[in-house]
């Protein structure tokens, strides 16, 4: 009996198919039969699945006499399935790498619930990829399985089959399959849903969801549209003969107004012939199964005052009313965004003016702007590069670029600039010197006399630049144009090692000048004291004499929420009273809500210091997975420890330049229990973690010696051409201690051969 049944529905899509089946039988998780049903297509759909039977065990390919339709072709499928769970993917959509491997995963975590809802992108015939605007609902807070009622947000999203994932029996319990018709995922997923036992969500985009410029009935005009009514009599009939379920008659009779305004409104679905029989048949149906004196909605579920009206009218059947609404609507819409769009304008006109005057006044040479992480606070590399400019040339003037939230972070000596403010364009201007670790205004006009400085803020283990042209979905931008256009505007691009020196002048070419002076904000690991480490572990809580492992982990491309990739209480009760665990959160699951419950007493929260720098130095340990936190926590020749539970995963979503596992920072654990199992023995502080760190340091950390800072002031600020002062060999480095020294490593029983390369 294999794990998941995919059950893939073909009906004139022999363009798509071969791909669609592709990235079902290429899955990582390969526990699976493929069912592939030829819905008596007429062209080549059902040769293509015999030539992929023929080639694969896993793949049944069924043929259907005549034209049934996708919901009887799915029937088909499902009465040949074996599976434990069931998968629904439309010949045209495909799986996304990692997809089955990812669900398995969460199936296991959340109990076998009977339904699991995932997320999905849509990719466009153009190219574009778009993930799911709903997908903040399937954040993976609270109880891993659930009922409906306790998360009642997920009935509004798509009502599809193929985003979730079904637990075999519970489909034959509940005797559900597909009627015929257009709109057949309705009376099977509102059923679904609603009569599940237990539910669970993953966040992860695990399907694409095809966006054909042809051929989708949703874009095709017919009367089959009409089809809609009888799909909705079959989900109020499913709910009339389950009285417990009743309670759900309001939402789903909102959802059915929604549903039935969407496809009158669209132009595209129905014939003009047929217009007006839609509107007297939803105004039927509407009527029909109102739940009179219905409970208010779940907030996520009210209609706002304007579909509510709609709904109103629809179902009196007041069709030139709505007609009329519609077109007032439209004209207020289009009227109250052209006064928005005056103001606006007039506003960047002035601005805009404001910096063209600004520019034809002469630049500033002692004045030096810096910004980092999107406008964030005063941190890494440009921090540093600021912080040595006052110290070896106290007469320039600096300012900081940040939001005022972050004010605070900033040195007194360093002026604040507000984003869009005339003193931030005027900063703009001009500064001679312009310093960032991400990118400036797309709008800046870069002056002949001004130098930009691009820091970056990491080794890049990950894809970066041009090469990510071919993962849409992980790239956060698709304008390469206007990528190389702002890098056009570089005067120098600063790079820690050659591996990055190279990733760089590949991933994003232009005529910068690279500076291979290892990272500023590394320079304080070897200028901090033993002192400084004690007082920065007091002031975070970490008590005397325990072992404080920092785990940073790097966020994922593949989903929104934060991932909870260890159970801190289970390994603080494993590990015991002397280690401490600071967790920090990756600043782009900042608004993400964190773990409910009282915290472990052993637990710290680091997410909102503002110095990641000031963590590493009060840390014994570092745990991560694929962060570039791991390259900079290298130069201070602490113990590292790989945490690589979804590598596969992770390279498919983003891709990365070297396999991590061949030539680790040591120790490599691939789950919870292994990486106990490390602490546990003393591995990570052992002889064979030491000497991967090693050749780790040897290869990633040549230059971060202490004075980066030093060298990018004296070649760029003050205009010594050779590096000085010169790099200090590693050998001769002194990084800051531990704040007391490691133990040796305890001798116990060798560790799993795996956990090496």
């Amino acid at each position: 009996m294999p794990r998941f049944s995919v059950i893939v529905p073909a009906y004139k899509v022999q363009a798509y198919l071969q791909e669609s089946l592709d990235s079902v039988l290429s899955q990582s998780y390969p526990d699976l039969e493929l069912i592939a049903v030829d819905d008596a297509s007429p062209d080549a759909c059902g040769s293509i699945m015999d030539d992929y039977a023929a080639r694969d065990p896993r793949v049944t390919a069924v043929h259907l006499a005549h034209n049934l339709g996708l919901g009887p072709a799915r029937n088909a499928g499902l009465a040949r399935a074996t599976g434990d769970y069931l998968v629904f993917l439309d010949g045209d959509d495909t799986l996304a790498p990692g997809a089955l491997q990812a669900i398995t995963d969460r199936l296991k975590d959340t109990g076998s619930p009977d339904v699991l809802v995932y997320d999905y992108a849509r990719t466009f015939w153009t190219g574009e990829v778009v993930r799911n605007s709903l997908s903040h609902r399937l954040r993976e807070d609270g109880p891993a399985s659930f009922r409906l009622a306790d998360r009642p947000a997920l009935l509004g999203m798509l009502m599809v089959v193929w985003n979730k994932t079904y637990r075999r029996e519970y489909v034959e319990r509940e005797g559900l399959e597909f009627p015929p018709g257009f709109y057949e995922d309705t009376p099977w997923t509102y059923p679904a849903l609603l009569a599940a036992e237990s539910v669970a969500v993953l966040d992860r985009v695990c399907v694409h969801y095809r966006q054909r410029r042809t051929g989708s009935f949703l874009t095709t005009s017919s009367r089959r549209h009409l089809d809609i009514f009888d799909q909705y009599d079959r989900v109020f009939g499913y709910l009339a003969a389950r009285p417990e379920l009743e309670r759900w008659r309001p939402a789903v009779h909102r959802r059915m107004a929604e549903h039935l305004c969407a496809v009158y409104a669209d132009p595209r679905r129905l014939p003009r012939a047929s217009r007006a029989e839609f509107f007297r048949r939803a105004s039927a149906l509407l009527r029909r199964y109102r739940a009179a004196g219905a409970r208010p909605l779940p907030v996520p579920l009210s209609p706002s005052r304007t579909d509510r009206v709609r709904h109103t009218l629809m179902r009196l059947g007041v069709r030139r009313t709505y007609r009329a609404l519609s077109v007032l609507r439209a004209a207020a819409l289009s009227a109250g965004r052209g006064a928005r769009t005056a103001w606006r304008g007039l506003r960047e006109t002035a601005l805009r003016l404001h910096y063209r005057v600004q520019r034809l006044l002469p630049l500033r040479p002692e004045l030096a702007v810096f910004s980092a992480y999107w406008h964030g606070g005063y941190a890494c590399n440009p921090a540093a590069i600021e912080a040595k400019l006052r110290e070896l040339a106290p007469r320039m003037r600096t300012a900081w670029i940040c939001d005022p939230r972050h004010a605070a972070t900033l040195p007194p000596q360093t002026a604040m600039l507000r984003p869009g403010s005339l003193a931030y364009w005027t900063a703009l201007a001009r500064a001679t010197y312009l310093t960032t670790n991400v990118n400036f205004d797309r709008t800046l006009v870069k002056r002949p006399g001004q130098i930009l400085v691009q820091t970056q803020h990491g080794t890049p283990l990950k894809r970066v630049g041009l090469d990510l042209q071919d993962r849409p979905a992980a790239t956060p931008t698709t304008d390469f144009a206007g990528l190389l256009r702002g890098a056009d505007q570089w005067d120098y691009l600063l790079s820690s090692n050659r591996h990055s020196t190279l990733v760089w002048e590949k991933a994003i070419p232009s005529t910068y000048t690279t500076l291979e002076y290892g990272y500023p904000r590394n320079d304080v690991f070897h200028s901090a004291t033993r002192a400084d480490v004690v007082e920065l572990r007091e002031r975070l809580g970490i008590p005397p004499g325990s072992t404080a492992i920092l785990y940073a982990p790097t966020h994922r491309d593949y989903r929104r929420s934060r991932p909870e990739h260890l159970d801190f209480e289970r390994v603080l009760r494993d590990l015991g009273p002397r280690f401490t665990i600071l967790t920090r959160t990756h600043l782009t699951y900042a608004d993400a809500p964190g773990p409910s419950g009282q915290p472990h007493p052993r637990l710290i929260d680091v997410s909102a210091h503002p110095s990641v720098e000031e963590l590493c130095l009060a840390s014994d340990a570092l745990v991560t997975d694929y962060s570039s936190l791991m390259f900079d926590y290298a130069s201070l020749d602490r113990p590292i420890v790989i945490h690589a539970d979804d590598w596969e995963a992770y390279e498919a979503a983003r891709g990365t330049y070297f396999d991590l596992r061949a030539c680790p920072p040591g120790a490599i654990a691939r789950t919870e229990d292994e990486l106990v199992d490390i602490f546990a023995t003393g591995h990570w502080q052992g002889s064979r973690s030491a000497q991967l760190r090693a050749a780790f340091r040897s290869r990633f950390c040549s230059y971060d010696d202490g004075h980066a800072a030093e060298r990018v002031v004296r070649r760029v600020f003050l205009g010594q051409p050779a590096p000085v002062p010169a790099i200090t060999p590693p050998e001769h480095r002194r990084p800051t201690p531990a704040a007391s020294p490691l133990t040796p490593e305890p001798a116990l029983a060798p560790l799993t051969p795996s956990l090496w390369p």
